[in-house]
């Protein structure tokens, strides 16, 4: 998939986040449905904090400033990267990710967005120029560079998308 075509599928994902967040109520949008499982602000609050780090580091990438890596990926991360789908089952965030979730509202909610949307636009056009070997470390998957951190938060958007039809479902 191209630079682009990754980049439309995350505003595409992003636009469908932002859809759904205009059907749901305040008070549904803060209520956990069961203990220990995360709120729909939680899964935004998580997944655009992320994002927004990500970006952090494919910038990195792009500027030079990352580590200089020229090893291949661990098979596991490049067949997530190439099926663009992490494995099944669930997948606890890292503890430094995790330990930023926080109830958000609606409000806040749109404003990541906007804010994750704003900087993704001003980076993708970078993305092709930066070399491959320049690369910011991921706490799960390891080295990434700049192509495959654009893609990781491709798959990371969408398999979160997942997760607010099951808080839905749950919710009733």
């Amino acid at each position: 998939m191209s630079i682009n075509q990754t980049a439309s599928q995350i505003v595409q994902a992003t636009a469908r986040y932002e859809a759904f967040l205009a059907t749901l109520s305040e008070a549904d949008f803060q209520r956990n449905p069961a203990d220990g499982v995360w709120s729909y602000a939680e899964v935004y609050s998580h997944i655009f904090e992320a994002n927004l780090i990500s970006l952090l580091a494919l910038e990195k990438c792009v500027k030079g400033t990352a580590e200089e890596d020229k090893s291949a990926l661990h098979p596991a991360v490049w067949l997530i990267l190439f099926l663009g789908k992490f494995p099944p089952g669930k997948i606890k965030a890292p503890a430094r990710i995790a330990a930023m979730v926080k109830k958000i509202n609606p409000a806040e909610a749109k404003q990541l967005m906007v804010n994750f949307n704003r900087r993704l636009q001003e980076l993708v056009p970078q993305v092709s120029q930066a070399s491959p070997s320049q690369k910011a470390k991921h706490p799960r998957l390891g080295l990434l560079n700049a192509r495959q951190w654009l893609r990781f938060i491709e798959i990371h958007t969408k398999h979160h998308e997942k997760q607010l039809y099951r808080i839905q479902k749950q919710l009733g």
